[in-house]
């Protein structure tokens, strides 16, 4: 698969969510919530006219976001 078709990819790493954009590193970007990153990468899949595919993070027990 070529990076034009290949997906957006929004995933937890380490705490923070991250965008991963193959070929382009200058697009991948970390978030602190998961909120803002699945935004940022929906608008950039959008911008490149790719899929965005967001991964669910595995539970760990640890609360990172705090309840509102």
């Amino acid at each position: 698969m070529d990076d034009s078709t290949t997906p957006v990819v929004t995933r937890s790493n380490r705490g923070q969510w991250e965008n991963h954009v193959a070929g382009h590193p200058e697009l991948s970007r970390s978030f602190s919530s998961k909120d803002e990153a699945v935004d940022a990468g929906r608008s950039v899949a959008d911008d490149l006219g790719v899929d965005h595919v967001v991964e669910d993070a595995e539970a760990t027990g640890a609360i990172t976001d705090p309840q509102e």
